[in-house]
This record gives structure tokens, sequence and C-alpha cells, in this order.
């Protein structure tokens, strides 16, 4: 499979490069600064902002999926996050790339039913510092009303790095820790799911979760 990873260097999309190859796939990894890693027969480095969507559309040609693993942080700020998600929806159209799978954050999951994660921040949090979840929140909801063939999953709520132990549990929309939100997923066992959800489809045009 040949994968176009966008935000390549990053904290999720490292992992992802390197589970990538390691199984065996073929990757252009995508980012804003020079990648520490060597071009290989199997590996081929763009230096790429995220939001130009011509550049991403050059870089995703015949490719057979992609990830978008960003932030608001990473992007460069809300403003920058979204447009970068508009621009690779976009390209991935464009190019016609059968399949693209988002990284996020939770805001977007639900509580149960009619309630998410972002209603229950609103509640508890000052509106000053709910920027990045709800740019998150506002990406998802970009993602979903586009007619590309999309995947976004959710990390659990402490995000930390780790082990890579390919042993954790997957939910849908609703958090599989339940609405305490309170467990852990290492970027490493994260990137797993994702390679996981390539190469075997179960959640297309469908937001699920990861947790130990």
């Amino acid at each position: 499979m040949k994968i176009l990873v966008i935000g390549a260097t990053g904290n999720v999309g490292s992992r992802v490069v390197e589970e990538s190859l390691a199984r065996g796939h073929s990757v252009t990894a995508v980012s804003r600064q020079p990648a520490t890693q060597t071009d290989t027969a199997r590996l081929h480095t763009v230096v790429a902002d995220a939001s130009d969507r011509e550049a991403l559309s050059h870089a995703g040609r015949g490719h057979d999926a992609a990830v978008a693993a960003l932030s608001p942080w990473s992007a460069g700020g809300n403003d920058a996050f979204l447009a970068a998600i508009g621009a690779i929806l976009a390209a991935v159209k464009q190019e016609d790339i059968p399949y693209v799978l988002f990284t996020g954050g939770a805001s977007s999951l639900e509580i149960k039913p009619g309630r998410r994660v972002i209603d229950e921040q609103k509640e508890q949090m000052p509106t000053e510092a709910l920027g990045p979840a709800l740019a998150v929140y506002d990406a998802y909801k970009l993602i979903r009303a586009s007619d590309v063939n999309w995947t976004f999953l959710s990390p659990a709520g402490h995000f930390e790095p780790g082990a890579r132990t390919g042993q954790f549990r997957l939910g849908g929309e609703q958090p599989v820790t339940g609405a305490s939100m309170q467990g852990t997923i290492s970027p490493e066992d994260f990137a797993v799911a994702v390679l996981d959800e390539l190469e075997r489809p179960l959640h297309r045009c469908q937001q699920f979760n990861i947790a130990y």
C-alpha cells in the first residue's frame, strides 16, 4: 500500500510512518520541517505546509490512502489547522485517494446520544481555554460533511509516549472508557490502530476511539 502521511514528523505522524514502514508499506511523509529520516525505496519525504492544497495533491497522486496527523498546535493555531483540514479534503478529492484517516482529539466523542465531550467542556472550562477543542470539533464537522471516504480516530484522555503493546480497546463514537474519559493510550499503540484500520477497514465514514 502507498500511504501519504501528513504531519509526518509530529508525535503521531512519526509513529504512523514507523509502523507503516515496519509493515512493509511505502510512505510519502509530508511535514513543514525537513524530516530526520533519509529517503529510501519505500520512504519519500516532502517539505510542504498542510494548508497547501496543490502541494498535497502533487504529493498524494497515486496513493492508496492518506493519514492526516495534525492538531491545532502542530498546524500553527486553530485557523491554520482548519485551513489544513479543508486543503486535505480538497486534495484527497482532487486526486481520488480512496481513503483518508484523520487523527483527532476527543471533543467530538459522545458522552451519550446528543451530548458530546465538547458540551461538557463548555460547562467546565472558560471559553478562552476551549479554542483547540472547538477547532478539533469544527474539523470533525467539516470531515463528516465531506464526500470523501474518511475515518476519524480519537485517543483516550491521557495520550502519553510509551510502549508498543498491540493490546488496547476500541470504541465507536462513545468513549470506550466511559464518560470519565480517564483512559490512556500511547502514540505507539495509536499508530498500530491507524495501520490496522488502513489494512482492514472497519470504520469507514465513522469516528472511533482507542484506550487501554
